[in-house]
């Protein structure tokens, strides 16, 4: 079973199309197109029937927790997913996922087992039975990904056509959701394993782009809330 663990730091900014493309100007020099340029991502988040996972991250505590399903661009039955934990604990991201057959994650759903098991899967496995997690939100957007050339541990990610729904909750039922934004709006993630290079520094304070903190689940839960909706679906 494939599984993987990302430690780093992650900062947000949110652009809009011609502070986008200034952007991508500035610090073209720098960067190449990642090995998979363009996907549209989309993701399952998990929850109990309070939203205590995303209420508490709403609260900005130094510990906090989500667990969801992902796939790059639209996946039959048949296809591997990421079924992921990502923990968030003083600043730094800890992301550990494993690689499942989409059938086996619903197989797991149904009967709690599991044919293969290692540590990160006990991990899920355990936040699953102790929250008591259900399908809660699916939020698509399609991504832009480039890396650094010369610092491996730099990654931007520039997100745009942010859209959720409440119901038809997997994977396979493809990537369509109400939209976030109205306008064109970007958000840009910087995603380093240690601080930034002075060159993105630069460009960032000449573009006056400053850090903010931008939650997709988060954000969409609010929204929801305040058209009186319900985003966990039993």
């Amino acid at each position: 079973m494939y599984e993987s663990i990302f430690k780093r730091v992650e900062e947000k900014y949110i652009l809009t199309k011609k502070e986008k493309e200034m952007f991508l100007d500035e610090i073209r020099k720098y960067i190449v197109e990642d090995e998979y340029f363009k996907s549209t991502i989309c993701s399952i988040y998990f929850d109990n029937i309070n939203s205590d996972l995303i209420v508490n991250c709403m609260e900005k505590p130094i510990f906090k927790e989500k667990v969801r399903i992902r796939s790059y661009n639209i996946p039959t039955l048949s296809d591997d997913v990421f079924l992921e934990l990502k923990i968030k604990y003083n600043g730094i991201v800890n992301k550990r996922r494993i690689k499942i057959n989409l059938k086996d994650f619903y197989k797991y759903q149904e009967n709690n087992q599991i044919n293969k098991e290692n540590q990160i899967m006990k991990e899920i496995k355990y936040c699953f039975e102790y929250y008591d997690l259900k399908p809660a939100i699916f939020i698509a957007y399609d991504r832009e990904s480039y890396k650094s050339k010369e610092n491996k541990g730099l990654r931007l990610t520039i997100d745009s056509n942010l859209r959720s729904r409440s119901k038809n909750l997997r994977l396979e039922y493809g990537d369509e959701g109400e939209k976030y934004f109205k306008d064109d709006i970007y958000l840009l993630e910087v995603k380093t394993l240690g601080s930034m290079p002075i060159w993105l520094v630069d460009v960032l304070s000449k573009l006056k782009l400053y850090p903010t903190s931008f939650s997709k689940y988060g954000e969409i839960y609010q929204k929801e809330k305040l058209k009186g909706g319900k985003v966990y679906v039993n």
